[in-house]
């Protein structure tokens, strides 16, 4: 494999890491409206929410931070003419209107997973 060839993966897979931090961080700043298996974890699940309700700024900081690295990281990319892989290029656009979406709207955003993880 030619040093380019490993270089764009590598910076493929930057992108993919920073998509999925930004929604993970995301979900867990939405946490706090989104008591985690309350029927299993009743009280647990309150100083759960509790606890990430508290660190909800710092949660949204860092998912911003996330989708903004990889915009950066995607930038350089195309910057370096290297060519973008299509998963991590729409993986990064999910996970921004995810963390917009989860920001934004939170109790919705809560509301609707709930309502899935239901059935």
């Amino acid at each position: 494999m030619t040093k380019e060839v490993a270089d764009s993966r590598a910076g493929s897979n930057r992108t993919v890491f920073a998509s999925l931090g930004a929604i993970a961080s995301a979900i867990l700043a939405s946490s706090c409206c989104l008591p985690l298996l309350p029927f299993l974890f009743a009280a647990g699940a309150a100083g759960t929410s509790a606890f990430f309700a508290r660190i909800r700024p710092f949660l949204v900081a860092a998912s911003l931070a996330f989708v903004a690295l990889g915009f950066y990281q995607a930038w350089r990319a195309r910057q370096c003419n290297r060519r973008l892989n299509i998963v991590s290029t729409i993986l990064l656009w999910v996970s921004a209107i995810l963390v917009v979406a989860f920001t934004f709207f939170p109790q919705a955003m809560a509301n609707l997973v709930a309502n899935l993880l239901t059935g």
